[in-house]
Parts: C-alpha cells; structure tokens; sequence
C-alpha cells in the first residue's frame, strides 16, 4: 500500500515533485516492491542496459546466474521470479553489480539522546534518484525495517530498522587498480565469480533481517565472509553507538565514535585500492562537519557531498524510529521529502 510523504520541494513553483512510494510488505520485498512498481524497473533497466549490446547482457546474466547457483545463494529463487516477471535480461547481472559513490556519517544526536545515520549516495545512472521506493518491512525474525529502494532490487543498501539500527553500504576502493577503468572493472568482477560468498548488499540484507540490536549487526558486519569489499555504516541506538567497518572479502578495520565517517576510500595505509566515485577524500571531510539534524529541505546537501551523480539524501534515527529521505537526480531534487516515523514494536 502506497503511503503519500509528508512536504514537497519542488524544482520550480510549476513543477511539483512526486512522492517517495511506501510500500507495506514481508520479507519479500523485493517481488513485491516490483509488482507494485513494475514500470519503474523497466524505466531504469532501460537506461541501465543502454551501454550493453542485448547478447552481452544475456551472457553476464548467465554468468552471474551460474554464480549464484555455485555459491548456493539463498536469494536464487527470488531473482528468478524477477527475472521471469521483467521478462528481460539484466535481472541477474544486476542483482549482484554495483557501482556507485557514497558518504556517510554516523554521530550522536544533537541533544546527545540517540545515535543517527546521514547518508548520501551517488550512481552515475540517471533515474534512481526519481524512482526510489520505500519499503517497510514486517516479518523477519529480528524485528520489521524500512529500506530505500528499488523496484526487485534484492540487495539492501541503507537501512532502518526501528529500535535496532540504521545501516548503509559504501562502495570500496577497486582492487589492484592499472588506471584503465574497463579492464580494472572486468578484473574486479572477475575476481568476485571466484568468491563463494554473498555480496556486501546481500549481507547488509541478512543484517537487517537478523540482526536483533547493535552489538549484532556489528558482529555479522565484521565477522562475515563476502565476495567483494565494502564499508558499512552502523548507528545504534545510544549516542555512542557509532561505527564504520571498512570491510575486504575476508579481513575488517573497525572505527569508532567521532570518526565514523566514510566515503569510498580506505582511511589507513595497508589496503591498496583506488577511490570510487569523485572527490572522495573531499566528502569524507565535508561530511564530518554535517549536523546530524531532520532537516527536510536537506539544506546542509552541498558540493562536493552534493554533485551530479548524487541520487539519495538520508538521515535515520533508530531509536525514535524516523527517517527522511529525498531522491535527487542531475538537476536537483526529483522528489518530495519522505518524512517517516515508524513507532514498531520490537
């Protein structure tokens, strides 16, 4: 059930931005966020595929099938109800293909009584930002969760679980880079069909979907084997409930407190690795000076955090159960402010 956003914020006074979806669901999100929105899959599907020739893409999408299978991935089934439903190609390959830029911070609330999440993601395809959904969750073992969306998207990239956590997934530097970003790429994905183990997205999933508190999501974050690396950003519940876990496929660095923040970097020497996304040291240390506040016009949303690839806006409290998001595209803002208190019971 679609639940309008509580405020608009329009590009012009003529243009009036549509609402972030909110769709009540199970543990089956993702099939369900598709059928309710289905026309919004192939709207960023088509902008997606446009750089794959049809034949390449029904070969990666074998490719990562095959994976999937190799590596008993418990959302098997899932996507190939998806990929049934879209009828297409381009439903396995990106399911578990992701290329994106984000900063994050994790810091107490102002007034020093919870722990929140600020979150701004970045993707160089265009349509993201006007075609986010929201999902609220109910049924997992662990306690119900809103996610930001996409259509029969089965990964999780940020998340609120009210009265638990909030989470987000950063991408990590790219391996062993030569400076040649297609072969660099094609080296990477390669290295991750090798991995028999869940993608950073599929485990930020399992995450929110078992995770029963804090201390637990930081454990799986830190301890779990996946197939790529990835930085994850967790707030709590109490104010120093704070923490960014910059991950590899089989080892963890932990940072706690003041310096939870992150962009798409690594923030020690040791790990090699080239940034993703723009300016990502830049971010880093624009976003450390961002207070942690619901503001609705996202008016702290500024370059280099703010740029033509950015295509959500978050802040989320778990503690009181709000969050508030906004989609951007390259022109500003695509949508209304989604402004969501979610009192669970957990």
């Amino acid at each position: 059930m679609a639940v309008p956003a509580s405020s608009a914020h329009p590009r012009s006074q003529s243009d009036i931005l549509p609402a972030i979806p909110v769709i009540e669901t199970g543990p089956d999100f993702p099939l369900v966020t598709l059928r309710a929105s289905v026309e919004k899959t192939h709207a960023l599907l088509d902008v997606a595929t446009r750089r794959y020739p049809k034949r390449l893409l029904a070969g990666l999408d074998g490719v990562s099938r095959a994976w999937l299978v190799r590596t008993n991935n418990v959302h098997l089934s899932e996507i190939d109800a998806i990929a049934e439903a879209l009828g297409r190609p381009g439903a396995y390959f990106f399911s578990i293909n992701y290329e994106w830029g984000c900063t994050c911070r994790a810091a107490s609330s102002a007034d020093g009584h919870s722990a929140r999440l600020i979150r701004v993601l970045d993707w160089q395809t265009p349509g993201l930002g006007a075609n986010l959904v929201c999902a609220k969750v109910v049924g997992s073992s662990a306690g119900p969760f809103a996610v930001l969306t996409w259509p029969g998207y089965t990964g999780v990239l940020q998340v609120m679980a009210p009265g638990r956590f909030s989470a987000a997934l950063n991408q990590a530097p790219m391996h062993d880079p030569t400076g040649l970003f297609y072969v660099d790429w094609a080296v990477n994905r390669r290295r991750v069909w090798k991995m028999p183990f869940p993608t950073p997205a599929h485990l930020l999933r399992r995450v929110a979907e078992e995770a029963r508190d804090f201390a637990e999501a930081r454990r799986m974050l830190t301890d779990a084997l996946i197939s790529t690396p990835g930085i994850f950003t967790l707030a709590g519940l109490a104010p120093d409930e704070t923490v960014v876990i910059e991950r590899t496929e089989h080892e963890a660095r932990v940072r706690k407190g003041v310096d939870a923040v992150a962009a798409n970097h690594w923030s020690e020497a040791g790990w090699r690795g080239r940034p993703r996304g723009d300016s990502s040291f830049e971010r880093c240390r624009a976003i450390r000076s961002v207070p942690p506040t619901f503001d609705d016009g996202f008016a702290w949303l500024a370059s280099p955090v703010l740029n033509a690839k950015t295509r959500l806006a978050m802040v989320a409290d778990a503690k009181t159960g709000r969050l508030l998001a906004r989609g951007y595209e390259a022109d500003g803002p695509a949508t209304q402010s989604l402004d969501l208190e979610w009192h669970a019971a957990v």
